[in-house]
């Protein structure tokens, strides 16, 4: 895919989150240069999802790869890393938002619409998705039938590595403090990924 400037600033936030958790963690300054040179490589090699509502999360995962690659660590601790630089970056908090404006309803037609698009299967490694409006048991559902993430994790020949990262949406629902139920996720198995949103109970 192309390294656009929209690539490059969703690269440069995990980046900088990184970077910094990598600082205090005692790594030298040497991998985060080896985590940018094999970013660079990953994103020349994926195939293209376009304008995608999930190109944050596409470069999630081809950035999470080149993390691997480049530590000398665990997939765990690599999860860690991530998850800790991510949570201790003020942006990002700023940038997940909270319950009210993930739930908003002027936001449904939006995310029908892209539901629909996304069954054109325009893109190979874009993501197939369902929108469920809520109900009494949630207020917002998603049901994925075809993940970007695994795609690229397949291609890149480290499947395992999708299913960490499907833990990053429980840390995201934290950070908006809203309730996330899942039975399962394509990366681990499942024939789809059910998300379930709901404000908290008061």
């Amino acid at each position: 895919m192309k390294n656009t400037f929209g690539v490059k600033l969703i690269y440069q936030f995990y980046h900088s989150s990184v970077k910094a958790e990598l600082k205090r963690r005692g790594f030298s300054k040497d991998i985060a240069k080896k985590i940018a040179k094999e970013h660079k490589q990953i994103v020349e090699r994926a195939k293209d999802i376009g304008n995608s509502k999930l190109l944050s999360s596409y470069i999630m995962g081809s950035y999470f790869i080149a993390l691997n690659r480049s530590t000398g660590r665990s997939a765990e601790e690599n999860y860690e890393i991530f998850r800790d630089g991510l949570c201790a970056s003020k942006l990002f908090h700023k940038v997940t938002g909270d319950a009210d404006s993930y739930l908003d309803p002027k936001r449904m037609p939006g995310r029908l619409q892209w539901s629909e698009d996304s069954h054109k299967r325009k893109y190979e490694n874009d993501w197939v998705v369902d929108i469920l409006p809520g109900n009494d048991e949630y207020d917002l559902g998603y049901d994925y039938h075809e993940c970007g993430i695994c795609k690229l994790c397949q291609d890149e020949g480290c499947p395992e590595l999708a299913a960490y990262l499907c833990r990053m949406d429980y840390v995201l629902a934290d950070i908006m403090h809203i309730e996330l139920v899942r039975t399962g996720t394509i990366a681990e198995g499942a024939s789809y990924c059910d998300f379930r949103y709901s404000r908290p109970h008061k």
